[in-house]
């Protein structure tokens, strides 16, 4: 049994060293758009498709499952709680991998708000990025994460 929690584990730390990795690549790529006097060249449009799939990817299947408990899914399938209950219930102890990961994430929702200052991008794009600022205003415990996304939101409708 300790075997299996052991190797479990180090799945779950390998997993979450590539989603740093990717989270530090979208970061990289998007500091490298937003810096200045960058030729039309650099901004690549499936690069900065990928950048919101990664960060939308994350935002909902693990940042705010870990920092709302209304987001989170019943493994066992169990009775249906209230909001209220799972609330109740929530641990507010983050592991400091979480913790690094949502502040990535912040640092990218606020980079493609100055990304969407510099670069045209297409409707589709507009309502990924739209979406992405929108739905932090939904979630709990998120306040770094919903000031990124009213400068995203702020950005699109200047857009």
């Amino acid at each position: 049994n300790n075997d299996t929690e052991d190797e479990e584990r180090l799945w779950r730390d390998l997993i979450m060293e590539r989603v740093t990795k990717s989270a530090d690549a979208c970061l990289t790529a998007i500091n490298i758009m937003t810096s200045p006097n960058m030729p039309k060249a650099v901004y690549i449009e499936d690069v900065i498709e990928r950048v919101i799939q990664y960060t939308k990817f994350h935002l909902q299947n693990t940042l705010y499952p870990q920092y709302d408990p209304v987001y989170r899914v019943d493994p066992h399938g169990g009775g249906v709680l209230s909001s209220k209950a799972k609330r109740a219930k929530c641990s507010t102890h983050k592991q400091r991998v979480i913790v690094m990961l949502y502040n990535k994430v912040c640092d990218i929702v606020s980079s493609l708000s100055e990304l969407l200052e510099i670069q045209l991008l297409t409707d589709t794009t507009i309502l990924q990025v739209s979406s992405m600022g929108i739905t932090p205003f939904f979630v709990e415990n998120v306040s770094e994460l919903q000031l990124c996304a009213i400068k995203l939101v702020t950005a699109v409708s200047i857009f």
